[in-house]
């Protein structure tokens, strides 16, 4: 029998200790791309290595390289990648002779291709356990192929090979798990109808990667230390960084559909931000305990922006995709292959600080690296040359777990001798001894206690190890999947047409893609002239300002960013204008999309704007409760109310939600409204009502032919709208026109034909509720930008 046999000479060689522990059933390993790049650089490294390591486990193994190659060539060429194995150093020459020769006589090579390849497969499993009088533990699927094919062979093993009962199955995926939210959501759908949720492992390498993956046992076992500093009192700042010497040359195929963001930063750097910024669960041994702080700490993340990013292409792309994809040569590429993020987690821990995420292509080093960085608040009176690494606070305070490649060019983690010695596991990590001349972020080696893993292990060898475990917190669950493509696919949708900064790639790239942190921004360091990717398209500096007359009016125009900060910065004056007169400052604001880059600009660039005497009102809210992301209040609470200094009870929700019950009219959340204006604001006229216009015409929740709110003296009312959710919340226009001051802010192309036809109508407030804005003893002023007023 094949397997005795190979147990008994395995045995002989002192692999084992006896046969008789061979009781723990028998795992069959497919492993699907079986003659792939993948597979050959590192999956069958990695199944030797597992078979190296569980050769006396207790089970017994045998390996079926997969592939849509024939039988013939498909051998040829699987066996040859298995005799370029390698045993580690530390193997005796004799025993991984005879382990590489078992390991080759336990693998067999299978065409993959219909369903009923895949049945053949199952019954010679089967017949081989039955021959060899073996139970069956469990089977693992590696999936080393494009996500494309991922349903239809799930379809085949759903169907056609799955283990029996009582054996355990485990089907392990690689990236890309989708390219946006959606294509995530289906993709997992269709996994999730042939398989459960702990039977998918999806990797991502970097969580095998030894400094990665010891992020969290070191903040476990280094609690004493990290309990008191881990937090925004603490921490100044965190980077993390992946930088690549390569290009994308042979590869613009994927690198064209996902660019540096979706192969780089939406998968192994949100992963290591995980680890760092998760609660630490009360046993981190526990999978379910720590994925289920890791989605906690997503929930936490504040949304990114476009300005959250800064873009760039190394040079030579463009020409690398019109050769190798056989793109016309007037072909312009708006893929980035360098990205900086600036995030935030607005959880009270790390509230404020910022995590720097960067990655490249073509950049001037190799390296890798997470580095937290702490604040310094000490004052050395002794000279720089002086000063002690243990003892002197004023050196800088780091931890870095780095990655590998760069100047150490091993895993490592290193912490600043003057912050703690810290704890590491004596079997899997060693201190560094005999310390080099180098130098790490501006400091010697000397300075910062350094570990290196006692062994040092292939990131594929380290997953492999821990599927076969089942350790389910090193892999990506549905739920922390989808979580990650809801945060990530915003940015990308708002910078898919963004100007890249071109750059010339190595060390020739010098300050170009330096960026800084500005008000909650990131911009790059040096301005460089961006070549445009529509030179007919007219840019801000081709036009002044626009201030003239729409609907007998004032109008105020300009490019979009220049009308928000020109409309900031006219709040803010109407504001210390009327709390320099009344002492305070009544603002009702609209909801809808246009707004939020107004509140965000007044909460990241107006500093002196009188927040303590402002009172904040809502023009219109919807009929959901205040916590629900479709709420007025919600948004407006996200992007403004929490970022700046008002008064609790100078914030004025619209009571929607009353007795449990959204806009019953027989809770008169209406009439409390009211009451409040009239108790709060004099001769209830706001100083200010800032208005949105729809491509309806419709302005607050005052809809055409709205039945309420058009006419009469009703001050606040309940409204219908023809979108969900369809009831709403609205001031009325006759309350609107009583203000002293009314601004409305257009933007974007898709309000350009209401805002022509709004040029030429007159007031029929009935048809175009906005066309009955007209204050009696106020004033009204447009804020239109050129998308919206020129198409």
């Amino acid at each position: 029998k094949m397997l005795m046999r190979v147990l008994c000479t395995v045995l002989f060689m002192g692999a084992l200790p006896s046969l008789a522990e061979v009781s723990q059933g028998h795992i069959s390993v497919i492993l699907l791309g079986a003659t792939g790049d993948l597979a050959k650089k590192y999956l069958w490294q990695g199944l030797f290595q597992l078979y190296m390591d569980q050769v006396s486990s207790g089970h017994s193994f045998t390996f079926h390289g997969a592939a849509l190659t024939a039988l013939e060539p498909g051998q040829r060429l699987m066996f040859d990648v298995l005799k370029n194995l390698a045993c580690p150093p530390d193997e005796s020459p004799d025993r991984c002779a005879v382990l590489k020769d078992q390991f080759l006589k336990l693998s067999q090579y299978h065409q993959l291709k219909t369903a009923e390849n895949y049945t053949v497969l199952n019954r010679e499993i089967q017949t081989l356990l039955r021959q060899e009088g073996l139970k069956e533990a469990g089977r693992i699927f590696y999936f080393s192929v494009p996500p494309f094919a991922y349903t239809e062979i799930a379809r085949h093993i759903n169907s056609s090979c799955r283990p029996p009962p009582g054996a355990w199955l485990r089907v392990v995926l690689e990236k890309p798990f989708g390219h946006d939210l959606e294509s995530a959501q289906q993709l997992a759908a269709e996994l999730t109808s042939f398989f459960k949720e702990e039977e998918m492992y999806r990797v991502d390498h970097y969580l095998g990667k030894q400094a990665v993956a010891h992020i969290l046992p070191f903040r476990h076992q280094n609690r004493q230390f990290l309990d008191p500093i881990w937090n925004r009192h603490h921490v100044e700042r965190v980077e993390i960084v992946l930088k690549e010497t390569v290009d994308a040359k042979g590869r613009t195929s994927f690198y064209e559909q996902y660019g540096v963001i979706r192969d780089v930063l939406q998968n192994h750097l949100t992963e290591a931000l995980m680890f760092l910024t998760m609660e630490l669960p009360a046993n981190v041994s526990r999978a379910e305990e720590v994925l289920q702080s890791k989605l906690q700490a997503f929930q936490s993340l504040r949304g990114l922006e476009k300005n959250s990013a800064v873009l760039g292409q190394y040079q030579a792309y463009a020409s690398q995709v019109q050769e190798e994809l056989q793109k016309a040569r007037d072909y312009i590429s708006t893929t980035p292959t360098f990205a900086g993020v600036l995030i935030h987690s607005d959880s009270l821990r790390w509230e404020g600080v910022p995590f720097l995420l960067a990655s490249g292509k073509a950049l001037d080093e190799r390296v890798g690296y997470v580095r937290v960085l702490f604040k310094n608040r000490a004052y050395c009176t002794q000279s720089e040359t002086l000063r002690d690494a243990e003892h002197s606070q004023c050196k800088p305070k780091q931890i870095i777990f780095y990655i590998g490649h760069g100047a150490l060019n091993t895993p490592a983690v290193l912490v600043s001798r003057n912050l703690f010695k810290p704890v590491m596991p004596e079997g899997s990590w060693r201190e560094a001894v005999g310390q080099s001349n180098l130098r790490i972020f501006g400091q010697p080696l000397s300075d910062y206690y350094v570990y290196n893993p006692v062994k040092e292990r292939d990131a594929y060898s380290v997953l492999i190890s821990n599927i076969y475990h089942a350790r389910k917190d090193f892999f990506i669950t549905t739920e922390n999947l989808l979580a990650s493509w809801g945060f990530w696919t915003p940015l990308l949708d708002s910078i898919s047409q963004q100007p890249l900064r071109l750059y010339p790639g190595g060390v020739e790239n010098q300050h170009l893609l330096d960026f800084e942190m500005v008000s909650g921004e990131v911009a790059f360091t040096l301005a460089e002239p961006v070549e445009l990717l529509n030179s007919n398209r007219l840019m801000p500096n081709d036009y002044k300002m626009i201030q003239a007359k729409f609907r007998q009016n004032p109008l105020v125009s300009a490019w979009s960013e220049e009308l928000i900060s020109q409309l900031a910065s006219d709040i803010e004056k109407t504001a210390h204008k009327t709390v320099a007169e009344s002492g305070q400052f009544h603002l009702a604001l609209s909801g809808g999309s246009s707004p939020v880059v107004l509140f965000q600009r007044l909460a990241r660039h107006h500093y002196a704007f009188p927040w303590k005497h402002t009172h904040i009102w809502l023009v219109d809210e919807r009929c959901v409760p205040l916590t629900d992301t479709e709420s007025n209040f919600f948004s407006l609470h996200s992007h403004l109310l929490q970022n700046v200094r008002v008064p609790y009870f100078n914030v004025h929700p619209m009571p929607v939600h009353l007795n449990q019950r959204l806009c019953v009219e027989e809770d008169r959340g209406t009439e409390l409204y009211a009451k409040e204006i009239m108790a709060l604001v004099a001769n209830a006229r706001f100083d200010l009502v800032l208005l949105g216009m729809g491509t309806d015409g419709h302005t607050a929740s005052l809809f055409p032919h709205s039945e309420n709110g058009l006419e009469g003296d009703q001050t606040v009312v309940l409204t219908e709208s023809p979108v969900k959710p369809h009831q709403r919340m609205s001031l009325s226009l006759s309350l609107i026109n009583k203000a002293r001051q009314v601004f409305v802010l257009v933007l974007g192309k898709g309000k350009h034909n209401i805002t022509t036809l709004l040029s030429r109508v007159g007031h029929q407030p009935r048809k175009w509720p906005i066309s009955g804005v007209s204050p009696s003893s106020g004033q009204l002023v447009w804020y239109v930008d050129y998308e919206a007023m020129l198409g």
